[in-house]
């Protein structure tokens, strides 16, 4: 085959490619409506431990909006008092302190989290919110957040040595020395052997903790003392995820169950037995879809929890959203369409989102095959490429939803947030 007959077939793959990525049934179900709920309808069953909700993009702000508008939803008719992010669970700490406290302002702690993909308005407004809120609620009443994320080094670095500071000042100054050239900003360059020294030092600070938990919590307080050792167990995730980064998403989804159950556990003993979590649907969803091999999230807390957990997916069908251009950091906007029998079976309802609970659906016969096989669904992270819209396997999973959710919320038409850097 010549280059010119390569090249014309190179696109008609493209062409073609574009063409069904673009395509569906397209096939609205009758009277799809009656198995809808707007989202303050949604209703949770009473044995659920722990709701969570996943977002098909980072980068739309009808996805984190959702986050406040579900969670607002279960603080009021759930009594769901605690909500974990994906993110940092020592800048998700300066975040409590704010809602809780008034320590410093929304904006601030948001940035505290360093993730470029909660740097909106909407985030900002959702923490803004959870302050205002605590200012009338009751002491029962409150709400409480935490991110159960471990990429970060500061402030859990930080929250480890401000312990100390506290219940020795002594071991605070040597671990200070030992750790002070680990932070966010230098992680990235240290050396396997730099690494392996990090996690020695981690390992010893673990075990000082353990060894004298009866006196460090007589000279502090039993809940200084568990953050204290949850601070060090995140920066032993940190580094193990740098030293072991073939097995990066393998451990990373691991680590994020774990520390959903450390909080899960911690708050339940404080009377606070339900918890909402939201991160992206490949964390969220119960069966491990990704092409990618690793297990999920949900999956783990599948089953941990059994019917306890309830997962909650988001998909659309026109999406424009903002994500980063692969290495080069620039955000971009991009536009996709996203077309499975599950959101054309629903493309004739007015509203732009909605509640899809799926024990519902399942009274149609129409629904509970299409819930019952797989679908590509979407699933974007916050790197994208243009060329990825040409086909479906880079911006979708193929799941069967059923298995992977209890139900799902549609965005028809979604738009890109801002993101201020």
């Amino acid at each position: 085959m010549n280059f010119n007959k390569k090249i014309s077939l190179l696109v008609v793959v493209i062409y073609l490619s574009v063409l069904l990525s673009g395509c569906g049934s397209a096939v609205a179900v009758n009277n799809a409506d009656q198995y809808i709920t707007t989202i303050n309808q949604i209703d949770i069953p009473d044995d659920v431990k722990v709701i969570g909700l996943g977002e098909a993009t980072h980068g739309n702000v009808e996805f984190q909006e959702l986050k406040k508008d579900v969670f607002e939803v279960l603080v009021k008719n759930e009594n769901v008092r605690v909500f974990v992010l994906e993110g940092d669970f020592g800048g998700g700490q300066t975040i409590n302190q704010f809602i809780l406290n008034g320590k410093g302002t929304a904006e601030e702690v948001v940035n505290n989290l360093d993730y470029s993909i909660y740097k909106t308005e909407q985030m900002v407004n959702l923490v803004q919110w959870m302050y205002d809120y605590n200012l009338t609620a009751s002491q029962d009443e409150k709400v409480y957040f935490y991110g159960n994320d471990m990429q970060r080094y500061d402030l859990s670095k930080k929250g480890v040595l401000d312990f100390y500071k506290v219940i020795n000042a002594d071991a605070a100054k040597k671990y200070a020395t030992q750790l002070e050239h680990v932070s966010n900003d230098t992680m990235r360059d240290l050396t396997t052997e730099q690494l392996k020294e990090i996690d020695e030092i981690i390992n010893n600070i673990i075990l000082d903790l353990q060894s004298n938990k009866a006196t460090y919590v007589e000279k502090s307080s039993v809940e200084s003392y568990a953050f204290a050792l949850q601070y060090a167990q995140i920066m032993k995730q940190r580094t193990q995820l740098f030293l072991n980064e073939e097995d990066y998403m393998k451990l990373r989804d691991q680590y994020l169950a774990d520390n959903l159950q450390w909080i899960a556990e911690f708050e339940a003993a404080k009377g606070h037995d339900k918890v909402f979590v939201t991160g992206h649907n490949g964390h969220i969803e119960k069966t491990s879809a990704s092409l990618a091999g690793y297990k999920s999230m949900g999956n783990y807390l599948d089953e941990l929890y059994g019917e306890g957990y309830f997962a909650i997916g988001t998909d659309f069908i026109s999406s424009e959203f903002q994500a980063k251009n692969g290495s080069s950091g620039e955000r971009q906007i991009h536009t996709v369409e996203n077309h499975n029998d599950l959101v054309d079976a629903f493309s004739e309802v007015e509203l732009n989102e909605f509640f899809v609970d799926f024990e519902k659906a399942s009274e149609s016969e129409e629904l509970l095959d299409i819930i019952s096989r797989e679908q590509k669904m979407s699933n974007i992270g916050d790197d994208f490429r243009s060329w990825y819209k040409f086909l479906k396997t880079f911006y979708t999973i193929e799941m069967t939803p059923n298995e992977a959710y209890n139900g799902i919320i549609i965005v028809k038409k979604a738009t890109p947030t801002n993101v201020v850097e």
